[in-house]
């Protein structure tokens, strides 16, 4: 590996999560007329002939989509699926910078789906780097606040199951491809996403007792021009930055590259001061700077043990 592939990796990875934040500011911007799952349905159709080309292109053919493992694959699209509907509906009531914060717990669930699970040997510094990264998680949502709302356990719920994906993803990624694996998750997205519109499509279950439950059970509405247009972007941003995230993953040690991926937190303190006026507060710093340091630790100690045991 050349210090120049290492360089490049890096610089795909900033670029992909920069893209890639812009679509939660986009679904952040919507989340308060139009529901989430009218927003999937258009973000996945639009999606899906550029996931075709990134197939093509890094498959060179089609073909790897119809291997016999795509319904496994498909399977791990539900537990993304319902990473990100987590992720999003949490996303429509906290603050932009909070929420990234609290979906990066992703790492220490990684950890303790290994030891749980999987009976992975894990050292005892990475088991207290997941202790010391739960507890950053208090100091965000500061439980028994007065500001406390179950919806600040969405991003985490979201964070479990993304790790719940990784594992599926690690182990289907010895026989198919990554980027067969993204293309059948879009095509979850938009199965998952149609079966909750027709639940709630009609606007017959609607609640808009809290921002998230408006989010999710809110009847389709005719968008406007300029809102349809931000909802099919999210297609070609979501396809774009996976392919960067891809290229990133593939020229470079994940080691090198996986740290930066806490990148995001930068993009959602701008995207939430500039947009919605909104800075964590000191206590929240704290505990954000004790989530990423965590999940530094586990990645770090995980991508150097590998080596070990091969």
């Amino acid at each position: 590996m050349q210090p120049s592939d290492t360089r490049r990796g890096i610089l795909a990875l900033i670029l992909g999560i920069a893209i890639f934040s812009v679509q939660d500011v986009i679904l952040k911007l919507l989340s308060g007329d139009y529901p989430l799952h009218q927003a999937m349905v258009i973000r996945s159709l639009t999606a899906l002939p550029f996931h075709l080309a990134i197939v093509f292109w890094f498959d060179g053919s089609l073909s790897t989509i119809t291997t016999p493992n795509w319904w496994k694959m498909l399977a791990r699209g539900v537990l993304n699926f319902v990473a990100y509907t987590a992720y999003y509906l949490g996303l429509a009531y906290l603050p932009l910078a909070d929420t990234i914060a609290l979906f990066f717990t992703n790492p220490l669930f990684i950890t303790l789906t290994a030891v749980l699970v999987l009976q992975e040997r894990v050292s005892t510094a990475s088991l207290l780097a997941v202790a010391a990264g739960f507890a950053g998680v208090l100091l965000v949502v500061k439980p028994g606040g007065s500001g406390f709302d179950l919806a600040a356990l969405l991003p985490v719920l979201g964070a479990l199951g993304y790790a719940l994906s990784m594992i599926a993803a690690g182990r289907l990624g010895r026989s198919e491809s990554a980027a067969a694996m993204a293309f059948w998750g879009n095509v979850c997205f938009l199965l998952c996403a149609l079966a909750l519109s027709a639940i709630y499509g009609t606007g017959g279950h609607a609640d808009a007792s809290h921002p998230s439950l408006a989010f999710l059970t809110r009847g389709w509405t005719m968008p406007q021009a300029t809102d349809l247009l931000l909802m099919a972007s999210c297609g070609p941003i979501a396809a774009i930055g996976l392919t960067l995230l891809t290229y990133a993953y593939r020229v470079a040690p994940s080691a090198s590259v996986a740290p930066f991926e806490y990148s995001f937190m930068f993009w959602g303190v701008l995207w939430g001061w500039l947009f919605w006026d909104s800075i964590p507060d000191q206590v929240a710093w704290i505990g954000i700077a004790v989530i990423i340091a965590a999940g530094l630790i586990v990645i770090r100690r995980d991508q150097t043990a590998k080596p070990q045991e091969a």
